[in-house]
């Protein structure tokens, strides 16, 4: 009688879920292969980087966020479209908001993160997060109904100066043009504070040359429906405002804050090296939800870059231990940073590379492109990129 394959389920659909997947997938297995199932509540991958060109226009949904069940297609992966509901470590059960639970052998937990709403009054009632495609449109259409109207000035209150922050103001500011006045308001001294020198120097160029007004250590006190009031300096101010965009903050999924597993004071699963859980075999966490030291012993950032590299390690190591290997020690290798400054502006720095203006851009989609989950999909969107210049011109000539 042959033995039932056994099981591996995984949480979250984004980079750190959707790769160690395709990652599984790729390896070979001797035996009977695992049944490998990946649970996410959307019905597309995001890729999180190039949200920013929804807003303004640049890419078309398709490309930013292709539906699972093209980017699975010719492979032995299951996909489940439903909400986590609960984790049960002892039964080995995930429970799901339809269908029937799911049983596993081994567990990856990659359900990223939310942006916390609750950081100042009325920011959940007022304030847009930036993280999900659901946000993106949801940007797009509040600026197309404020170009539209007859304000003479659109305001627009980006809140937080990290990459998100930085990235955004500067999109919304060249898109809205001389009608836009866009404010980015830091709490601390200093924009792009993990960023290497030039990055920052670059992106500080850039958004004064588009206006962008920036407030550094700064407080954000409260948010109405058309207000931000900001204190600086014990000073508080009530400004006029259209959109507050919120980009402060990650929360680790309330799921998995609350899984009996050891955690740190942020709530994010504590792990090996290997990427496994530090009490409890057979559980690996990766990506925004995992307090996670690489072989070298350095903090790993909550970045699209180590998800995607830690993907690669949680794959092997579980095919490793399934099939008598000995695991590998996560290595991060830094590949340098890369920004988006506008439609034709950004800024690179690594691998003693520095780049900026449009020649980081080409250079940031290329990247990009290369780092798409399905080879499928990046010759479509490589195919497209390629011809959008002549489909420019007939449209002009048209």
């Amino acid at each position: 009688m042959t033995d039932a394959p056994r099981h591996i389920c995984i949480l979250g659909g984004g980079f750190g879920g959707l790769y160690t997947a395709l990652r599984l997938g790729q390896l070979p297995w001797e035996d009977q292969p695992p049944i490998i199932t990946l649970v996410d509540h959307r019905d597309r991958f995001l890729f999180l980087p190039l949200l920013y060109e929804l807003v303004t226009g640049e890419l078309e949904t398709w490309e930013v966020a292709p539906p699972y069940e093209e980017l699975l297609a010719g492979t032995q992966i299951r996909f489940r479209q439903a909400e986590v509901t609960g984790v049960d470590l002892d039964q080995k059960q995930v429970s799901l908001s339809q269908g029937s639970p799911l049983t596993y052998d081994y567990l990856v937990l990659a359900l990223g993160g939310t942006t916390p709403m609750d950081m100042a009054p009325g920011v959940a009632d007022h304030a847009l997060a930036f993280r999900t495609l659901q946000d993106a449109y949801q940007l797009k259409e509040r600026l197309r109904i404020l170009q539209a109207s007859e304000a003479e000035k659109i305001r627009v209150a980006v809140v937080g100066g990290g990459y998100s922050g930085v990235e955004v103001a500067c999109k919304v500011a060249e898109h809205l043009g001389n009608r836009g006045r866009v404010r980015l308001v830091e709490r601390t001294d200093t924009l792009l504070r993990t960023s290497p020198e030039h990055n920052r120097q670059v992106a500080q160029k850039v958004l004064a040359d588009l206006g962008v007004w920036v407030d550094l250590e700064t407080a954000v006190e409260n948010v109405t429906a058309d207000t931000i009031s900001l204190t600086f300096r014990d000073q508080t101010d009530i400004l006029p405002v259209d959109v507050v965009l919120w980009t402060v903050g990650t929360r680790v999924n309330d799921i998995v804050a609350n899984l009996s597993l050891k955690h740190n004071e942020r709530r994010q699963i504590v792990v090996q090296p290997t990427l496994e859980a530090v009490d409890h075999p057979g559980i690996y966490a990766l990506g925004d939800l995992a307090d996670c030291r690489d072989a070298d012993g350095q903090q790993m950032p909550t970045t699209a870059q180590v998800a995607l590299q830690q993907a690669d390690f949680v794959g092997w190591n579980i095919w490793a231990t399934m099939t008598d290997r000995p695991p590998l020690p996560f290595r991060y290798r830094h590949l340098g940073e890369m920004i988006t400054l506008g439609t034709h502006r950004a800024t690179l720095t690594g691998l003693g590379i520095e780049l900026e203006g449009e020649l980081a851009h080409v250079a940031r989609r290329l990247a990009y492109l290369y780092r798409m989950p399905t080879l499928s999909h990046q010759i479509r969107v490589g195919l497209n990129w390629m011809t959008q210049p002549l489909r420019d011109v007939l449209s002009s000539i048209a």
